[in-house]
């Protein structure tokens, strides 16, 4: 009688949430198609799209399922990330650079959140913009802002941030290039230098194969390099939240399910226990999952209400973009990795 009543339970929750998700999921599909025929940034697509449909987000039928689009898929896709790194990879790079590159996203966090302050923003959204510049774009900033606290703006703040942060990853694949070239990089330099700047996993990848396939492999894998900081980032930046979180309210997890999922996820795949077939499906579930995630955060998210954030916000993206372009170009071009 107990299985008979779960069963019914979870039959009426599932059709309580399906009309949110599987419009999340056509968003979706439709943002991929754009990207598939016209070369626009799949990330970008999701959550302007999203954002046409957000008088969805609070209809009866639809709203439910877009909010665990947002959070369950979100986390779920950040978490199949950890089968798309390995140890292997630090390896071939150099511990030398990779050092290197954690010393660049701990110093763009932390003059984001400086930053934040001096500009009249909390410094949440500092984090929230600094580790998604810093780390891995959108992905990021999904992954940061499910951990930060629940403010009156934190839904407008993280569709600014993944429309913003993807938008400067685009003028950087084609931008970043043509300024190693002018620098005088080789293409191993090339390559290290399109993989610790730019957002965006897609975008690496198009800057670094269109030089050549030595710069397009090099660039790919400091990129996912990057994206192992994600879980120390979001590790550390809950357990600060956690110190200063009030104690009235619910604190933040001290280690967030899919950190612990993304690490666990690494570890295996560097012991060489997860067969190829299995990591190949799983890094397009990932993007799939994630993909969708932005889409449904677009659709709760206000366009009115994304104007009112302000140029001061995206003057601080630019600066966080400059600064980690800078970073990793001094001891390249000074011979130090």
């Amino acid at each position: 009688m107990t299985q008979i009543t779960s069963a019914r339970h979870a039959a009426q929750a599932l059709q309580r949430l399906f009309p949110g998700i599987a419009l999340a999921l056509i968003v979706a599909m439709a943002a991929q198609f754009l990207s598939d025929h016209y070369g626009a940034p799949v990330m970008l697509m999701a959550i302007l799209l999203g954002i046409a449909f957000n008088f969805l987000s609070d209809h009866d039928r639809t709203g439910p399922g877009i909010a665990v689009a947002a959070r369950v898929f979100l986390r779920a896709g950040v978490a199949l990330l950890g089968l798309r790194v390995s140890l292997d990879m630090v390896r071939d790079i150099g511990w030398g650079f990779v050092l290197v590159m954690v010393g660049c996203v701990a110093a763009v966090i932390l003059l984001s959140v400086l930053l934040a302050r001096l500009m009249g923003r909390d410094r949440a959204f500092g984090f929230l913009t600094g580790g998604s510049v810093a780390i891995c774009g959108a992905s990021a900033a999904m992954a940061i802002g499910s951990i930060l606290p629940q403010r009156e703006n934190s839904e407008r703040d993280l569709a600014f941030t993944v429309i913003s942060v993807t938008a400067f990853s685009t003028v950087a694949m084609i931008l970043y290039p043509i300024v190693a070239g002018a620098l005088g990089l080789d293409d191993h330099q090339t390559g290290l230098f399109l993989g610790g700047t730019i957002h965006d996993v897609a975008q690496v990848v198009g800057a670094g194969y269109s030089v050549n396939e030595e710069t397009g492999d090099i660039a790919t894998v400091v990129k996912l390099i990057r994206v192992t900081l994600l879980a120390p980032t979001v590790l550390i930046g809950a357990l600060v939240l956690r110190r200063h979180h009030p104690t009235a309210g619910k604190r933040p997890p001290l280690m967030p399910g899919f950190v612990v999922a993304f690490l666990l996820l690494a570890t295996l795949n560097s012991l060489h226990l997860v067969p190829q077939a299995v990591t190949d499906p799983a890094s397009t579930l990932s993007r799939s999952l994630l993909v969708t995630a932005v889409a449904a955060v677009g659709m709760k998210t206000s366009l009115g209400r994304l104007v009112d954030v302000g140029g001061a916000a995206f003057a601080m993206l630019t600066a966080q973009t400059l600064a980690l372009a800078c970073l990793v170009l001094v001891p390249l071009l000074l011979g130090l990795v």
